[in-house]
């Protein structure tokens, strides 16, 4: 009994060591170094981690040309280890290459829910399936289960540059969109992921970060206004806009506020509040040279060219001889056609100028009005 117990003991020493020997930090198995890459679609953050493979065997052996088909068969073979049968590959080497998204998207077009998946493929000469599983913790392929499966999509293979380390790369980028590739050796395998309501995350953002300590800045609720503006959101442009001119404790009324407020007016479809809103902005004493410069400049560039030649002359009525207001005069009679009255404010602007780059610009508008064509253009 006393030797049986000893014996039991030493055992469970045994394992207890052997347990602890397993989170050591060894070199991976095969050499196959663990590697991640992360992309952020808009605030939607996809991170993939994964063993990474190369062409040479641990051993030197040269595989190229023998890496599909044969290394990663094609098909889902059994296994004669695990619980698997039909056993996709694991889209890496050791353990479960592991695929986790923020928020949920579309992947080629189908849902997947936010979360963290067992990435796993299905190879072919012409087709590939790639499969998401809600198992996202076993070793490789050998206790996949279709059963767990989230998501299954088919794609194409293509021709990559030669690539020794197995890698994911996001190979296509855009505001709402993002492509990633898995390549090895001569070949890639890419699906793409998709944030159908970017807008409405960045929005659902914004406001949640609007009631903490960002919402006490009213320069925050006008780059809201703004965001909402450029997305088309007009009412929620609205109302950010209205905040940072009106909100108690926050809302400060200035010109640029004033102008936000009236822009979003206008988008919102109150005409009438937007005119009465700009003229607040434009007698605003915040309104000075540089503010309605700007803003003559920003009408010019929506093509109001009468409207933005109002507020040049308004500028050099408040601001006589200051810079930059025989600019905007110049600017607006040239755009209206008036080059003669354009060239004399033009002179004066010269005269003025503080630095290298606005003198070339002026002599380069000059010119122009001299030969008789637009500053402008």
């Amino acid at each position: 009994m006393h030797r049986t117990t000893i014996s039991a003991l030493a055992l469970s020493a045994l394992l207890a060591v052997n347990a602890a020997a397993q989170s050591l930090s060894t070199p991976p198995s095969g050499d196959n170094q663990r590697s991640s890459v992360s992309q952020h679609i808009g605030i939607v953050e996809v991170k993939i981690d994964y063993s990474s493979p190369d062409v040479h065997a641990p051993d030197g052996t040269d595989r190229r040309g023998k890496i599909w088909g044969t290394l990663v068969p094609y098909g889902a073979p059994d296994d004669p280890f695990g619980t698997c049968t039909e056993c996709p590959w694991r889209a890496g080497a050791n353990q479960n290459t592991v695929f986790t998204v923020s928020h949920d998207v579309k992947v080629e077009g189908q849902a997947l829910a936010a979360g963290s998946y067992g990435l796993h493929m299905i190879p072919g000469a012409e087709e590939w399936t790639v499969i998401f599983s809600k198992d996202s913790t076993s070793w490789g392929s050998y206790f996949y289960d279709a059963k767990n499966d989230a998501l299954r999509v088919k794609v194409k293979p293509s021709k990559a540059e030669y690539n020794e380390w197995l890698t994911y790369e996001f190979t296509d980028r855009k505001p709402d969109t993002a492509t990633v590739a898995l390549k090895w050796e001569e070949l890639q395998i890419p699906f793409t992921i998709a944030v159908a309501n970017a807008t409405d995350l960045h929005l659902a953002r914004i406001r949640e970060e609007l009631r903490n300590f960002q919402g006490f800045d009213w320069q925050n609720w006008m780059a809201a206004a703004q965001y909402a503006l450029t997305v088309n959101r007009p009412n929620d442009a609205l109302e950010f806009a209205d905040a940072a001119v009106n909100r108690q404790f926050i809302g400060n009324e200035n010109f640029q506020t004033l102008s936000m407020l009236a822009q979003a007016q206008e988008a919102a479809g109150k005409s009438a509040e937007s005119t009465a809103t700009r003229d607040r902005a434009l007698n605003h004493r915040t309104a000075g040279p540089t503010e309605l410069h700007q803003y003559g400049r920003q009408l010019l560039g929506e093509g109001k060219k009468e409207a933005a030649l109002k507020v040049f002359e308004l500028n050099a009525k408040r601001h006589p001889n200051t810079w930059p207001v025989h600019v905007g005069l110049a600017r607006g009679y040239s755009a209206v056609g008036r080059y003669k009255d354009a060239l004399k404010h033009a002179k004066l602007a010269l005269a003025q100028a503080p630095d290298d780059v606005n003198r070339k610009s002026l002599a380069d508008g000059i010119r122009k009005l001299e030969e008789g064509k637009d500053m402008n253009s």
